[in-house]
């Protein structure tokens, strides 16, 4: 029996709960970090949609921000979350973030995205969203609101600008989930191709000359 992702959801604030029951839904184990010596163990992460300023805050006051930039696992990040990982804040995405790019609380709405083959569309929930402002050529746009980058996804970095675990659709959260998948059978072939390298121990009495 295949064993369940484990999966950190980033708890100091906003709306990780709902993000951590997308993913037992989905029957990955859902891990809430608030310390960085829970990040130890874990697959990959979610930052959740909330207050990006009192997220990045919280997160420099327990360590989470310098833990974070150590994390070499996928990280999928929701409207604040995505705000947070933009280059004018943890770095780790080669993007920048326009905060409330959309407007306010009361400019929230809801719009259909394409993002597959399928031909149904994402059902997007959008709260004072953000935009990507900027984006580098390594940086994938997967979607857009009248011509805006909305989800995006850079290497092991996910981002949206939306709050996919306020609908009953899972495809972003499946999205992420299979890039853990890849990003774990890469290091699985990459552990075997260096155990491979490695010269194997000589047989006793092996390469040893013995004259009568």
């Amino acid at each position: 029996m295949e064993k369940p992702l484990r999966i950190g959801v980033l708890a100091v604030q906003g709306n990780f709960r709902e993000h951590a029951a997308v993913l037992r839904r989905l029957g990955a184990e859902a891990v809430e970090v608030r310390l960085p010596e829970q990040l130890d163990g874990i697959d990959g992460l979610i930052l959740p949609g909330g207050e990006s300023t009192a997220i990045a805050r919280l997160m420099r006051l327990y360590g989470l921000d310098e833990a974070l930039r150590e994390f070499a696992a996928p990280v999928f990040g929701t409207c604040a979350g995505m705000i947070v990982l933009d280059r004018e804040h943890l770095g780790l995405g080669d993007f920048t973030v326009r905060r409330n790019a959309f407007g306010r609380q009361v400019a929230s709405f809801e719009a259909d995205l394409d993002i597959d083959s399928s031909g149904e569309p994402v059902r997007a929930v959008f709260i004072r969203a953000p935009w990507i402002e900027d984006a580098g050529p390594d940086v994938e746009i997967l979607a857009e609101v009248d011509g805006h980058p909305v989800l995006a996804r850079e290497g092991r970095l996910l981002v949206a600008a939306f709050h996919p675990e306020l609908t009953d659709d899972t495809r972003i959260h499946e999205l992420f989930l299979n890039m853990v998948r890849e990003g774990l059978t890469s290091v699985d072939s990459a552990e075997l191709a260096k155990r491979a390298e490695v010269p194997a121990s000589p047989a006793a009495g092996a390469g040893i000359s013995v004259r009568a």
